[in-house]
């Protein structure tokens, strides 16, 4: 009988799940890290499907492939995978490596405490570990170029008609706005309304505004929307957040990358300026704590560099069989409805 065993050791961030896939995959190759996820998406797909997707994993569930970095100032490179395919950055996953780096030894530390560079698909982010007495490790990254691509733009998305809304880049693209504008209460609304509302935007966003990236193509795609309360920057408050990316796919954190984006776009407005610090929350009510370390330009012309910072627990180690019989070993997603099982 022919079966693949893969290994694993799960983390959450802010209750946002991270799966390392430690043992099992495949060495890839390329000159580039984009190349190794294209290699990914090529020749290995079927493990994320089997690690993500049910009956091993849910619609939740968030990966990280590690692997040999390319660029010279990286010590360690990682993809990022989820139930529809390979982010380009991720946050909150990047906190969670930050701690497994240095627990398995793949980062040089002194005491527990650790400064790397990690190369991930938007480029290399530095990564600093700080142990805390009592609690996880704080871990903080320092994100890569951030900026915003439109401003008030207005798209037409189905059952909500005209919608104004800004996209920023903070290692991947959102579209932000605050859910008010849709008429939906931020607290009040129930999440599976903001949910649906967010993958409208998204799609329709998708069908009709192209997204460009100013030096890699491969970035310039639409990741996914987050909607906002309306807690103003300067509030001595946290905010709340709800992105939703992949098929609908929520975080659970405020999401790294997110506060990136919106921090980016704060700048953009003239709201902060460097050294503003913010935290941010998501559905679990956990959050991650965001600096404008640099700053530059103004409006479309603003370029920033964010410090996040977060912490992040172990779940489980895991030894996953994938059994070559098994008609669902590849993993599938829940269908919406029984008509749309395949036959």
């Amino acid at each position: 009988m022919t079966r693949q065993i893969y290994e694993t050791v799960d983390l959450h961030t802010a209750g946002e799940p991270v799966r390392i896939i430690t043992g099992g995959y495949p060495m890839l190759v390329g000159e580039t890290i984009l190349d190794k996820r294209r290699e990914a998406r090529a020749r290995f797909d079927h493990i994320r499907t089997a690690l993500m997707l049910e009956p091993r994993g849910h619609a939740g569930m968030y990966g990280v492939i590690p692997t040999a970095p390319c660029s010279p100032d990286a010590d360690l490179a990682v993809l990022f995978t989820h139930n529809e395919g390979y982010s380009t950055m991720c946050g909150h996953a990047t906190i969670a490596i930050g701690r497994w780096a240095v627990d398995a030894g793949h980062v040089a530390s002194d005491g527990g405490r650790a400064r790397f560079g990690l190369e991930t698909p938007c480029g290399v982010v530095r990564v600093a570990v700080e142990p805390s007495e009592g609690d996880a490790p704080l871990v903080t990254f320092e994100s890569v170029r951030s900026f915003v691509s439109h401003l008030d733009l207005a798209v037409e998305v189905p059952g909500h008609g005209r919608v104004v809304l800004d996209i920023a880049f903070g290692g991947a693209f959102y579209a932000i706005l605050p859910s008010e504008r849709l008429g939906l209460p931020f607290m009040a609304t129930p999440v599976e309304t903001l949910v649906a509302a967010g993958v409208r935007i998204t799609e329709a966003i998708r069908a009709t505004v192209p997204i460009a990236h100013p030096d890699e193509p491969d970035l310039g795609f639409l990741y996914g929307t987050i909607l906002t309360d309306d807690v103003a920057p300067d509030a001595n408050e946290p905010s709340y957040n709800l992105c939703i990316f992949a098929e609908g796919q929520i975080d659970r954190s405020p999401t790294g990358s997110g506060v990136t984006a919106r921090m980016a776009l704060d700048f953009a407005r003239g709201r902060i300026a460097p050294g503003r610090a913010r935290e941010f929350r998501g559905i679990s009510g956990q959050g991650f704590q965001g600096e404008l370390a640099e700053a530059t330009g103004a409006g479309l012309a603003a370029a920033v560099t964010v410090r996040v910072s977060g912490r992040a627990y172990y779940a489980g180690e895991q030894r996953f069989i994938v059994e070559a019989i098994d008609p669902l070993g590849p993993g599938f997603h829940l269908p919406r409805r029984f008509a749309d099982l395949e036959s």
